[in-house]
């Protein structure tokens, strides 16, 4: 029985030159997410604020704020867990995502990963690659039926990205906890999304997993635009490029991490210094 399940996009993928292939996707003006006076409340509770946030194609954006900032909340109203109670939140250029469903979000090209590792714990490392690939297929095909040699060479490519060539035949359930966490992304980079969501990535990682995921996540932007959600400051400086602060559903600082850092609110309401 398949134990887990996968929350992943469906998008169009890379050109040819390996940047980001938006397909119908309008990014004209080179934005791939904006999120525009989102305000979201909870028995009275304002989790989002008025809340304004812009992504660009191809961005890596980290995301940082006290417990309670709306940080969660943000990413459940992108992906349309949650609807907002005022402003609109579009992907590209003319997509109002306030207007699909979850699964309708996916399909547009919007992969989430949350902090527990969701994979087909049963199944071979390979196998829940291969299961993530077929699973935007429209034709009927049992589950191990013969690979093309593209779909294969997809997959070792993969395996070889997310440091797992070398336990394809592994079965997921028994990878580190930091296997799981690469295996899951790539298993949403076998949809080809557009734009990735990271919930608390490094969770519970080694200091060497926290360092390859670091890695991993700089060779992804440019391909892919990733908001990056996680209180592991070490790891945000590690990749870092540009970085928004939340309080009380709100940006309160947004810029490069040596800026924010030195922000006298950001000291105040969350580095402590």
């Amino acid at each position: 029985m398949m134990s887990a399940t996968i929350h992943m996009g469906v998008g169009s993928g890379l050109s040819a030159s390996g940047r980001i292939a938006t397909g119908g996707l309008d990014t004209t003006h080179g934005t791939v997410l904006y999120l525009d006076e989102i305000s979201v409340s909870f028995d009275g509770f304002k989790a989002l604020n008025r809340l304004q946030l812009t992504i660009d194609v191809g961005e890596l954006r980290c995301v940082i704020g006290p417990n309670g900032a709306g940080k969660t909340t943000m990413m459940d109203v992108i992906t349309g867990k949650t609807r907002p109670d005022t402003g609109t939140v579009f992907f590209g250029q003319t997509i109002d995502l306030t207007r699909l469903t979850e699964a309708e979000i996916a399909q547009a090209g919007i992969g989430r990963k949350f902090q527990k590792p969701t994979i087909f714990e049963h199944h071979t490392v390979f196998e829940n690659l291969e299961l993530s690939m077929k699973a935007d297929k429209r034709v009927r095909r049992t589950l191990f039926a013969k690979l093309s040699s593209e779909e294969s060479d997809r997959i070792a490519a993969m395996l070889a990205r997310i440091g797992l060539a070398h336990g394809a035949d592994h079965i997921a359930g028994l990878l580190s906890h930091g296997q799981k966490q690469w295996l899951e992304i790539g298993m949403l980079l076998m949809q080809e999304p557009q734009l990735l969501l990271l919930d608390e990535p490094v969770a519970g990682m080694s200091d060497e997993e926290t360092e390859k995921t670091a890695e991993l996540f700089l060779s992804l932007a440019g391909r892919h635009s990733l908001v990056v959600v996680e209180h592991d400051m070490a790891f945000i400086e590690k990749i870092a490029r540009k970085v928004t602060v939340l309080h009380e559903g709100s940006v309160i600082a947004e810029g490069p991490m040596e800026q924010v850092q030195n922000d006298p609110r950001v000291i105040e309401v969350y580095l402590g210094r």
